[in-house]
């Protein structure tokens, strides 16, 4: 069963960059696309990137795109997302998780603990 340990959260002002990483295990993670998932307090869990099985076709969100990079080790097994130019809406839960292809939908319902970022104005 796949299991993903998110990290690289923590609380910045706006304007400021913070880079998450996510470890996934109990796969072959090579094979799979992954993206990017965050959660707001009394919102739903929603994609937000997510980028093919090698790392060259990526996809974003308006509402981050040109901010936000998604990228990945398939050595490694983790998935990056390096965020920039923050902002408090970027204030979320975020979580990482296989995805089907060119989607924003999750691949499965397994998540992590996922990692907080709060962003102050």
């Amino acid at each position: 069963q796949a299991q993903y340990l998110e990290s690289g959260g923590g609380s910045v002002q706006a304007g400021g960059s913070l880079r998450l990483s996510c470890t996934a295990s109990g796969f072959v993670y090579a094979a799979d696309c992954m993206g990017w998932f965050r959660q707001a307090p009394g919102e739903e869990r929603g994609g937000i990137a997510s980028i093919d099985t090698a790392g060259q076709k990526t996809y974003y969100r308006d509402n981050v795109k040109g901010r936000f990079t998604i990228s990945r080790d398939n050595i490694k097994n983790t998935l990056y997302l390096q965020m920039n130019n923050l902002k408090p809406e970027d204030t979320a839960t975020y979580y990482c998780a296989k995805t089907y292809c060119h989607t924003y939908s999750p691949l499965g319902n397994t998540w992590g603990q996922g990692t907080q970022v709060t962003v102050s104005s």
